[in-house]
């Protein structure tokens, strides 16, 4: 069997791991209307700052969400640009040639 190239970008796959938790996208939707404090992420989330720094930070490496400091506050917001990666990858399917029935096995 003809081997096939893997031309994963490691950006795809951070950006996968970062999507891959139900409360990432919870933040994500948050922050889709408006930045917020970490504090008002916490509460509407109902999880605690620590644990959901663990996850922020997730999400800060992928590329999808800024953050600023002011005073003891960080406050969250989208880096759409960092979506245009995984949007990429995904409209690579679209394109895809036709997909061909496998050979039997012996």
């Amino acid at each position: 069997m003809e081997k096939i190239p893997i031309l994963v970008q490691p950006e795809v796959v951070t950006v996968f791991h970062a999507l891959s938790d139900p409360l990432r996208l919870k933040v994500l939707e948050f922050l889709q209307k408006q930045e917020l404090c970490v504090c008002d992420l916490s509460e509407a989330l109902e999880v605690a700052q620590s644990k959901l720094s663990f996850h922020l930070k997730a999400l800060k490496v992928a590329g999808l969400v800024n953050s600023r400091q002011e005073g003891r506050w960080i406050y969250y917001s989208l880096n759409l640009p960092g979506f245009a990666i995984i949007e990429q990858y995904l409209s690579s399917y679209n394109s895809a040639e036709r997909v061909f029935i496998a050979r039997k096995c012996e």
